[in-house]
């Protein structure tokens, strides 16, 4: 067995499941990128995966493979950084075993991200969401499950996993009302509903009284198992499109579940909400990621315009009219 292949079984037997106990997502997309990473260099240089000894796996061959991802995979520059934070993360673990590496590793944990393109995020406005609320037929056990779907990505901003991921178990209906989320990073946190939400979501629980604690909540149609991310971002395309026949300013727009989570954030935000608060309802690690809602408020930047001074109106200052302003005027 190569040194390369013992410090990498080490890498995802003792670290990461037994030192920090990364979860299966973690550990699958770290496992993904080992595997075409050792792919590409079977196929560019001949060598078996278990042959690759440290020397192959250099800075050079790491940049390559990063060029692949984007040039042959066409991967994001997102997907491309991701997968290089998976091969950092296992370059600083080999530097503490593998000292006599200690250049090669050192070249390899020097390759940079790239910096990515940011974009104005989308969300709903008020009559938008409306018209997409109103949009399924409810009285069918399918709308109305969309519609309490809708319901409460709007209110509650979780994500499409989150809500995917709900059982019976986790809500509690009764006042006040709530639901316990199993977020993302296995951090689970309590998120209010309001009137609405909770009884759109005994109406949808009704329908279904013998289901046991441990159900999910939201199932695909016809089944007991649980309604897919792919499954709700296809209803909310046809809902979508029905609402654009009563808002037309719905078509212009891509929906998705997330949008419905940004929604949320900005309702909250245009409510006067901080975003320390915002960052805490949508389980966000830190109030940076909730910055990008600060961004794309377009009133909060249209209140700041309007206190400037026009340009072009030749420097002139406000003059105080009435005897009593003009006299505090000359104090």
């Amino acid at each position: 067995m190569s040194t390369f292949t013992a410090t990498l079984q080490s890498f995802f037997t003792t670290f990461l499941v037994g030192q920090k106990a990364a979860s299966p997502h973690t550990i699958a997309a770290y496992r993904d990128t080992f595997k075409m990473l050792l792919t590409h260099l079977h196929d560019t240089t001949g060598i078996t995966p278990d042959a690759v000894e440290f020397a192959d796996v250099n800075a050079d061959a790491i940049a390559a493979f990063l060029t692949y991802l984007e040039t042959v995979r066409n991967n994001t520059v997102r997907t491309r950084n991701a997968r290089l934070a998976a091969l950092h993360a296992f370059f600083a673990y080999a530097a503490y075993l593998n000292p006599e590496h200690a250049d090669l590793i050192a070249r390899a944990l020097a390759i940079k991200s790239k910096k990515t393109s940011t974009t104005v995020l989308t969300y709903l406005t008020d009559a938008e969401a409306d018209a997409l609320l109103a949009a399924p037929d409810q009285t069918t056990r399918t709308g109305s499950r969309d519609h309490t779907i809708i319901m409460v990505l709007l209110t509650t901003g979780l994500r499409v996993s989150e809500l995917t991921g709900l059982t019976r178990g986790d809500l509690c209906l009764d006042r006040p009302a709530y639901l316990l989320c199993h977020g993302k990073g296995r951090k689970d946190r309590i998120t209010p509903l309001n009137k609405q939400a909770a009884s759109a979501l005994r109406r949808w629980i009704a329908r279904s009284p013998d289901a046991g604690p441990g159900s999910s909540v939201f199932t695909a149609q016809g089944s007991a198992y649980p309604i897919s991310r792919d499954a709700i971002a296809a209803r909310l395309r046809v809902h979508a499109a029905t609402a654009a026949k009563n808002c037309p300013s719905v078509a212009g727009k891509t929906i998705t579940p997330h949008t419905l989570r940004h929604t949320t954030a900005m309702r909250m935000l245009g409510a006067g909400i901080d975003t320390t608060t915002i960052a805490l309802w949508l389980g966000h690690e830190s109030t940076q990621a909730t910055q990008a809602y600060l961004h794309a408020d377009l009133s909060m930047k249209e209140r700041a315009l309007a206190r400037l001074a026009p340009i072009g109106n030749g420097g002139k200052r406000y003059s105080p009219k009435g005897d009593l302003l003009t006299f505090l005027e000359n104090l």
